[in-house]
């Protein structure tokens, strides 16, 4: 089966079939550092982290490019607020968003690109656009340059709009333009409320790139002209991948082949945002929770599904996880053999994780009621599939585990083995009364039990590993 991706441009489910044969290439939009990441920015990273491992797994060559916005109006407003230069407060929250990536497994991209350190190439593709008549310099002496969306008579056919339809956004500065609706390509240096460490030289005036020429620019710097599949959050889709695509084609490039995009996480009905006060940045949730389990909690869900987080949910889920980990631990270690036939189908059907993990579940129920031999069989199997979803507990990209957790998991192993030989002699015993308080007794300190033909086994059912 070809591996087919929900196409939000064309709003059908297509094949993919990439620009050259055996390669693809990926970008998505990464974060504005701007502030600490929370668990609706990592959900992006996951979900595409996914889909470049997949891609790789059925053997493409992967081009994974990943930006990060380092300047922009909130990074500015925020570091004044916090009296500190805006490059140090991007950097550090570039450092926390690295750190978040990491504590989730989500692999680093082929490259990186940061805004900042691409000016020059943003400079001459406003260039090119002002030559082919689809942008303007500002006449009121601000140093603003727009892209004329009424130059372009496709825009609006990536979210299927008419230009007459849309409004100006909000916070739209209308000075010097010929229509509400131009949207920034260079914004001029403010003197009086921007630091000059903001403002770069250009044939306009210093200034600073406007945010949807940015990635227009490093995407075709890094990926070509044309590349296979853009990538990035629900809420990008408008305004800034429509800007993004016809800017881009206006100047020649043919751009992005497929767009793929997330849903959000919810809390209480809406988006997880700052602004919202409703986030749950990474650390807090790593305090209660690991990042294996946070990652598969996001894995879980499809990544066009909106997801209402609570930490009830995550704690069942990761409850399930954990019963995936115990399995492994019984079996040992095991290579990764070949993954299902019905885990290729899930993934191949537009990511369907939530089937691929179905497949996962019934490896290990299948795993534990087979003998020896056979557990070892579908627990290669269930590290196959780990692998793909980023999951594997022995991915060295976990770290090791601490010696005191080694340590307390052997104690209890040796705790609770002696209360299920106790368990056992009861019922050879028929006191059935004494097996029951046993079996209680386990359970309330939050252990399950599961009988498998090697004799029961037991894993956490409610806490953290």
């Amino acid at each position: 089966m070809t591996f087919r991706l929900y196409d939000t441009a064309t709003r059908e489910v297509r094949d993919f079939v990439p620009l050259e044969e055996g390669k693809a290439g990926i970008y998505v939009c990464g974060l504005t550092v701007q502030s600490e990441p929370h668990v609706g920015h990592v959900r992006s990273g996951v979900n595409f982290d996914v889909l470049q491992r997949w891609l790789r797994h059925s053997g493409y060559d992967v081009t994974f490019i990943r930006n990060v916005t380092d300047i922009d109006d909130k990074i500015l407003a925020k570091a004044a607020e916090q009296g500190r230069p805006w490059y140090n407060l991007a950097y550090a929250m570039h450092r926390e968003l690295d750190r978040a990536y990491a504590a989730l497994n989500v692999a680093p991209p082929t490259y990186e690109p940061g805004a900042t350190g691409h000016i020059p190439e943003m400079v001459e593709l406003i260039r090119a656009l002002i030559a082919r008549g689809h942008a303007y310099a500002a006449a009121d002496g601000s140093g603003d340059v727009y892209f004329d969306v009424r130059s372009w008579p496709q825009y609006g056919e990536l979210t299927h709009q008419r230009i007459d339809d849309m409004e100006a956004a909000e916070d739209a500065d209308p000075r010097g333009k010929h229509d509400p609706r131009d949207f920034a390509l260079w914004k001029g240096w403010k003197q009086e409320t921007e630091p000059e460490t903001a403002a770069w030289p250009s044939p306009w005036g210093p200034g600073r790139p406007g945010w949807h020429i940015e990635c227009s620019a490093m995407a075709s710097k890094y990926l070509g002209p044309a590349f296979d599949i853009h990538g990035g959050g629900v809420d990008l889709r408008f305004p800034h991948h429509e800007n993004e695509q016809a800017q881009s084609r206006a100047a020649g490039h043919p751009f992005a082949s497929y767009w793929m995009h997330n849903a959000w996480i919810t809390t209480s009905g809406e988006k997880m945002s700052k602004s919202l006060g409703n986030s749950l940045t990474i650390p807090n949730v790593l305090k209660e929770f690991r990042g294996i389990e946070l990652r598969f909690y996001l894995v879980a869900a499809h990544y066009r599904s909106h997801v209402e987080f609570s930490f009830e949910a995550l704690e069942e889920s990761a409850v399930g996880f954990r019963r995936i980990e115990s399995f492994l631990e019984r079996v040992g270690d095991v290579e990764a053999g070949e993954v299902p036939q019905a885990f290729t189908d899930a993934m191949n059907d537009d990511l369907g994780t939530p089937a691929a993990v179905a497949v996962l579940y019934d490896a290990v129920r299948e795993g534990n009621k087979r003998d020896e031999a056979g557990a070892r069989e579908q627990a290669s199997a269930v590290v196959a599939m780990l692998d793909v979803l980023g999951l594997n507990p022995a991915d060295p990209a976990w770290g090791p585990a601490s010696s005191n957790d080694q340590q307390l998991t052997e104690a209890v192993d040796v705790l609770v083995r002696g209360l299920l030989e106790q368990r056992a002699q009861a019922r050879a015993n028929k006191d059935f009364a004494a097996a029951d308080a046993i079996r209680d007794q386990i359970k309330a300190a939050g252990i399950a039990i599961t009988d498998t033909p090697n004799g029961p086994e037991w894993s956490l059912e409610t806490g953290n590993n």
